[in-house]
C-alpha cells in the first residue's frame, strides 16, 4: 500500500474511543456497529435535541448514490471523496464502478477506525482502482501532495470532488470556502463538485441545541444557511435543479421510494452538484 502502511498486519491504531468522532456518530445514526460509547452518547444527546437526527444521515447516503450515479453517467470516472466515513455499501466505488468498471476512487478520512477498515474499503473492481488517504480535510496540502492521489487519479482529466456532509464539521475559523477553492483549483475544467451540508434554517433552536451537544463533546458543528452553502459553488455551473433539500435533488436517479419523502425540516440538509467551467 502507498502512504498508509499503518494498516498492515500488527499495526497499532489509536482509535480515540474516549471522545466522539463524526464518522462513528454518523455510523451509529445509520444503524451501524462501528462506534463506541462516546459516539453513541453524543448521538443520543443529539436525538434528544432533535428527534429526527437519524433522517439527515439516511438522506445524505441516498443523495451520495444519486450524485455519484449522475457524475458517472456524465463520463466522470475519477472521484476524490473527502470525509468518507465508515464503509457502508453501496459506497462511491460500488456505484461508480457499477456504471464504469474502470472508475478510480480515492477516499480520504482522518478517523483511525476508518483507517482500520481501509482493506475492506479498497475492494475495487479489477478494471478500476480504489485507494485511501489518511488526512484531515483542513490539511489540503497533505491531500493534494499525497503520492496515493497522484498514483491513483490523473489530475489532468476531470475529477468528481465529493464533499458529502463534511463541511459542517469545519468551523468558520478554518475558512471552509478557501478549502473548497484550493481543492477545485487543483482540478481541471470539466471536473465537478458534489456537496451536501446541514442547515439550521428550518429548526434553528433544535440545531442550536444539537451543535451545543457536539461542542461539549469536543466536536465542531456549524450549520449554515442556504445562502452560505451556495457560496461554496461560486464560479461553478450549477447542475439542475440547483441547491435543494436532499430528497428533491433528482429523485428519479434513486430507487423507487416505498413511502413519502421526509419534510424539509426533518432532513435539514442541502445538496447540489456543479461543474467547473
Amino acid at each position: 500500500m502507498s502512504d498508509h502502511d499503518e494498516t498492515g498486519p500488527g499495526a497499532r491504531v489509536d482509535l480515540r474511543t474516549d471522545r466522539p468522532h463524526p464518522a462513528r456518530v454518523y455510523d451509529y445514526l445509520l444503524g451501524g456497529k462501528d462506534n463506541f460509547a462516546a459516539d453513541r452518547e453524543a448521538a443520543r444527546k443529539g436525538m434528544e435535541a432533535n428527534p429526527d437526527s437519524r433522517i439527515p444521515p439516511r438522506e445524505n447516503r441516498l443523495f451520495l448514490r444519486r450524485a455519484v450515479r449522475f457524475l458517472a453517467e456524465q463520463g466522470i470516472d475519477q472521484f476524490l471523496d473527502i470525509g468518507t466515513g465508515i464503509p457502508s455499501a453501496p459506497n462511491v466505488h460500488h456505484v461508480a464502478q457499477g456504471i464504469n468498471p474502470r472508475s478510480r476512487i480515492v477516499y480520504v478520512d482522518n478517523d483511525p477506525i476508518v483507517l482500520a477498515h481501509a482493506r475492506a474499503l479498497l475492494t475495487s473492481h479489477p478494471d478500476g482502482k480504489t485507494d485511501y488517504i489518511d488526512a484531515d480535510l483542513r490539511d489540503v496540502d497533505s491531500i493534494l501532495g499525497s503520492r496515493t492521489l497522484s498514483d491513483t487519479l490523473d489530475l489532468d482529466r476531470p475529477v468528481g470532488l465529493l464533499l458529502f456532509a463534511i463541511l459542517h464539521f469545519v468551523g468558520d475559523e478554518h475558512h471552509p470556502g478557501d478549502i473548497v477553492d484550493r481543492l477545485l483549483t487543483a482540478l481541471p475544467a470539466g471536473s465537478y463538485l458534489a456537496l451536501s451540508h446541514l442547515t439550521g434554517e428550518f429548526r434553528p433552536e433544535a440545531w442550536e441545541h444539537v451543535t451545543e451537544v457536539y461542542r461539549r463533546q469536543g466536536v465542531t458543528m456549524k450549520v449554515r444557511s442556504k445562502q452560505q452553502i451556495e457560496q461554496f459553488f461560486t464560479g461553478l455551473e450549477m447542475v439542475d435543479p440547483g441547491l435543494r433539500i436532499l430528497p428533491a435533488w433528482r429523485p428519479d436517479l434513486g430507487e423507487p421510494a416505498d413511502q413519502p419523502p421526509p419534510s424539509d425540516a426533518q432532513v435539514s440538509v442541502y445538496g447540489a452538484v456543479a461543474r467547473k467551467p
